[in-house]
């Protein structure tokens, strides 16, 4: 069994502030669901993907991504569902017929920025500055 340690009676125990402010534009559950849906693997290499091209094709998309083609639209779907990425159709068809395209949204592209892609920088300038 591990060690245990016994919080005296008199010991206070510090709670957090509250996650979000009262007038939050979403709740907690939509941020943890953004950020469990980046969690994947090819969600992640997906959004990369978006945001490093602003807006794609689903055809252009799914070329340009090592995501199973039978994957590619669940995942997508994923992001899509979560507010972290948008999906828009054209409207008119032409000689090939309609389009849909996809674009990261303003937290699509901040969670990443901010989120996981943060936390590498700081990993790649600790191994520098300790190489």
């Amino acid at each position: 069994m591990g060690d245990t340690t016994n919080r005296s009676a008199d010991e206070t125990v510090r709670t957090p502030d509250p996650p979000l402010p009262a007038d939050s534009g979403l709740e907690l559950e939509e941020y943890l669901d953004m950020q469990r849906a980046i969690g994947h693997p090819a969600r992640y290499q997906l959004l990369r993907t978006l945001v490093a091209n602003d807006e794609l094709s689903a055809t252009a998309f799914a070329d340009a991504v090592d995501v199973e083609s039978h994957n590619f639209h669940y995942h997508l779907d994923e992001l899509v569902d979560v507010g972290l990425v948008d999906r828009r159709k054209r409207r008119t068809p032409d000689s090939h017929g309609f389009y849909t395209y996809y674009r990261p949204t303003a937290m699509g592209r901040a969670i990443l920025e901010h989120g996981v892609d943060e936390l590498m920088r700081r990993e790649r300038e600790f191994d520098d500055a300790y190489a």
